[in-house]
């Protein structure tokens, strides 16, 4: 389950809301790190998660302009690098296994042109740099194309698995996301079966049309379950649902109203919806 439904700083309060998570039955939580200013908090984090069960991923962003990996001013590209090996130094120590997000650009920021070959050769740069240190600290990468009102560089499988081949780079994957791929793909499943014959599919989120509670709109996430076990698929599926609880979050994702009566309706609900797909999988 993605923290992002609560908070993009998971502190004491939320221990409660992980203890139910393990109750209803999920095996572990996709953690935000966004405050990399203290990775001591993760490491006591680690010891709370350790206790109660729950294994970890991390998802990061790119904060803003001024560490952007597309920017044409160095120093800015610079400060991206720094800014990810942060993340890198808070997610080692929480014990996480995997780096997911879209941590190539920052959200909601356009040139007002398609992806440039020097935006992308920029970005690549980054990553080439960042992939075999999150490596070393034992994290998987799963890098995240979004949709064309969040992001321009990276939006398509297409487009992120022709960046993958150009950064070729070991220990570099990408995250499906049935939201992001329900708004950009023409044939969002014929899409997730090219991505994983590419070798590139390394974490899946699992996200309804209106990041509401999964099962209840018409994201074909039981067709996504089905499409994974045909396919061999063993990695996580992640809730990911967004409420109001981030506001800087909301404003940059654009949620505007609620899409569900409560967090624990996602949780209880989403997990049963997900549970009974995988049992209809032969």
């Amino acid at each position: 389950m993605n923290m992002l439904l609560w908070t993009g700083h998971a502190t004491q309060e939320h221990v409660p809301v992980f203890e139910a998570l393990k109750r209803t039955g999920f095996d572990g939580v996709e953690v935000p790190v966004f405050d990399i200013s203290d990775p001591s908090h993760y490491r006591w984090l680690s010891g709370i998660l350790d206790d109660i069960g729950l294994e970890r991923t991390v998802v990061a962003i790119i904060p803003d302009e001024a560490s952007s990996p597309i920017s044409a001013d160095p120093a800015c590209r610079r400060a991206a690098a720094d800014h990810l090996k942060r993340v890198i130094d808070c997610s080692q120590a929480l014990g996480a296994t995997v780096l997911a997000g879209p941590w190539f650009q920052p959200l909601g920021v356009f040139s007002g042109e398609r992806p440039s070959e020097a935006e992308l050769e920029r970005c690549a740069e980054i990553h080439r740099e960042i992939v075999p240190l999150a490596n070393a600290a034992g994290l998987a990468c799963a890098l995240e194309p979004l949709n064309r009102f969040e992001a321009h560089l990276l939006n398509t499988c297409e487009q992120v698995i022709a960046y993958a081949d150009r950064l070729d780079t070991e220990g570099f994957g990408v995250l499906y996301d049935t939201f992001h791929a329900n708004i950009e793909e023409k044939d969002s499943i014929a899409a997730l079966v090219d991505l994983h014959a590419s070798g590139w599919l390394a974490h899946v989120h699992i996200a309804e049309n209106d990041r509401g509670t999964p099962g209840q709109g018409h994201a074909p996430i039981r067709e996504t379950i089905a499409a994974l076990h045909r396919l061999g698929y063993d990695g996580w599926l992640t809730i990911e649902a967004f409420g109001r609880g981030v506001p800087e979050l909301a404003a940059a994702t654009r949620v505007w109203r609620d899409f569900f009566t409560s967090p624990e309706e996602v949780c209880s609900k989403g997990f049963e919806f997900i549970s009974s797909c995988l049992k209809e999988c032969p």
